[in-house]
């Protein structure tokens, strides 16, 4: 089981010249749908309202597969409105209430039974459930693959060392972790990506995946430090980038549970990996990447779609 733990909020998304258009997502939603559309048992801890975004959530959740241990309480679903310029990349505006203050029993099961657990994004940093996503990895993190997409919000958390501390408190207990250039350079503007990934294994994690955009994906274990990997983007028309990053982040974890790289032994697995393997798991989780973007909104492929594609090779 791989339990996602943050935010899901509804994504409004703004495109010139069209109408808004509304669609669940949420970065830590968008991996836990990912994953289980890939063929793995996911749930998702988070929270969200009663209201109408809320029940969209929670079909969404459902619809995908996902199982959804918590319930629904008063207050407003988070919203984030998806700017998208003509490139199709996204700019985001946030109205977000974020909290878990009634999830602690299901927290404390996940960490006890989980074999995988992803965090990150807006609930690994912003209080008063970014505590409590922390102490769930420190408690994971002798058992469960601990998966991590700082996936940086400046418009939420614009304290980039605020951001940094947040970040540093999660990377010595993770195992993977999977960021863009901008997250890098926003929290680290002194030192290359590179750099910054080299780093984060001396603090503890065992392989880092860095996604650039056009130029690809560069990705480096400790095992093949201080030289890295690199492979290209996956090139197709595209749509609006809103969930790229989270598609590729859930097809780096469904790889690995593919591989039944999981559980207490996922550290040393995912640092053993040889160039040969780490190019293949980027290229099945660029392809799902490439997937996403081709159409609107956060809508990673199934498992049928993607292993159609990569056959096409």
């Amino acid at each position: 089981m791989l339990t996602v733990i943050g935010e899901a909020l509804i994504d409004v998304v703004n495109k010139p010249h069209q109408p808004l258009q509304a669609h669940p997502g949420g970065s830590p939603m968008n991996v836990a749908v990912g994953v289980s559309r890939l063929g793995h048992d996911a749930e998702f801890i988070g929270r969200f309202g009663r209201d109408e975004h809320g029940q969209m959530i929670v079909a969404h959740l459902k619809d995908s597969g996902v199982k959804i241990p918590i319930s629904a309480d008063d207050k407003k679903t988070s919203v984030a409105q998806a700017n998208i310029g003509e490139s199709g990349a996204a700019e985001y505006e946030f109205d977000i209430d974020w909290s878990l203050e009634s999830a602690q029993d299901e927290l404390a099961y996940a960490t006890r039974h989980s074999t995988a657990v992803h965090v990150g994004s807006i609930g690994a940093m912003l209080e008063p459930g970014a505590s409590s996503v922390v102490q769930t990895v420190k408690d994971a993190a002798e058992t469960a693959l601990i998966s991590y997409d700082p996936n940086c919000r400046p418009t939420i958390i614009p304290d980039s060392s605020q951001a940094r501390a947040w970040a540093e408190s999660v990377v010595p207990h993770t195992d993977l972790i999977k960021a863009s250039d901008e997250d890098l350079l926003w929290l680290y503007p002194n030192r290359s990506i590179e750099e910054t990934a080299q780093a984060w294994l001396e603090k503890g994690a065992s392989l880092v995946v860095v996604t650039r955009g056009e130029m690809g994906v560069y990705a480096i274990n400790s095992s093949m430090a201080p030289s890295g990997v690199e492979i290209p983007a996956f090139r197709v028309e595209v749509a609006d980038t809103v969930g790229a990053g989270d598609s590729l982040m859930a097809a780096l974890i469904a790889y690995l549970l593919d591989r039944d790289i999981e559980g207490a032994a996922a550290a040393e697995k995912l640092a053993a990996l040889s160039v040969d393997e780490l190019k293949k798991m980027l290229t099945y989780a660029t392809t799902a990447a490439g997937i996403t973007v081709s159409r609107a909104g956060a809508n990673p492929p199934s498992r049928e779609e993607l292993e159609e594609v990569l056959s096409q090779g």
